[in-house]
């Protein structure tokens, strides 16, 4: 079969969609970084999908045969709920995090599983003889802490995102808080009008509850 990974982004456990079945169920990493370098999950794969959440889900080793465990400045990054912060914005912890968190689940289908983004506000058709699977928003990459990035491969069902937010992902770290930060960015494909592929672009700043009317849409296809 062919494995893929949904995520909700919210605490609910999203349910695989029809014709396919769970393999397993979890917390939706983005990516981590260690020693001031980056590496991204692809969100369509079973990668980010793991089984425990923790803020620092990885250690570090070193060549004189010792390992460390939430003992350096490194982070984690997970995508987020709709859950608003606290109005102090100060980091959360503990249980407290647990409604921030999105969860996720792994599922098998019996063919291949695609992202189409149609570069426009309208939802595109799956490719003929492709069923669909989900509707989203089309997710490029991120970048946070020391301008480190990373992204989603276009064609993979994790480059679309069921929920458009302008920050869709929480920043953890070894001490046990998470917190929203004015680093964080995220990249979304453009809504482009075809009449001018070959012009230049004309500079939009758009503001909340109007961003949805410039984010390409998306539909994942299976076949």
């Amino acid at each position: 079969g062919f494995i893929f990974t949904r995520h909700s982004q919210t605490t609910r456990i999203p349910s695989c969609p029809h014709g396919t079945s769970q393999i397993y169920v979890g917390y939706s990493l983005l990516f981590v970084q260690g020693n001031e370098r980056a590496h991204g999950q692809d969100l369509g794969t079973a990668g980010s999908c793991l089984q425990r959440f923790s803020t620092m889900p990885f250690l570090f080793c070193s060549t004189n045969d010792v390992c460390s465990f939430a003992s350096r400045n490194d982070y984690s990054y997970w995508l987020s709920t709709a859950v608003v912060m606290p109005p102090d914005m100060a980091p959360i912890s503990g249980r407290a995090l647990e409604p921030h968190i999105s969860r996720c689940v792994v599922c098998e289908g019996a063919a291949m599983v695609i992202a189409v983004h149609s570069q426009t506000t309208g939802v595109p058709a799956c490719p003929d003889g492709w069923m669909s699977l989900w509707k989203g928003f089309s997710f490029v990459m991120y970048t946070s802490a020391g301008s480190e990035a990373s992204g989603q491969a276009l064609a993979s069902p994790g480059s679309c995102l069921e929920e458009f937010r302008a920050v869709p992902f929480i920043e953890c770290h070894g001490r046990g808080t998470c917190n929203y930060y004015t680093n964080s960015y995220s990249f979304w494909l453009a809504s482009l009008n075809p009449r001018r592929m070959f012009r230049r672009p004309v500079p939009q700043t758009l503001k909340a509850g109007e961003l949805e009317n410039i984010i390409s849409r998306c539909q994942v296809c299976m076949k």
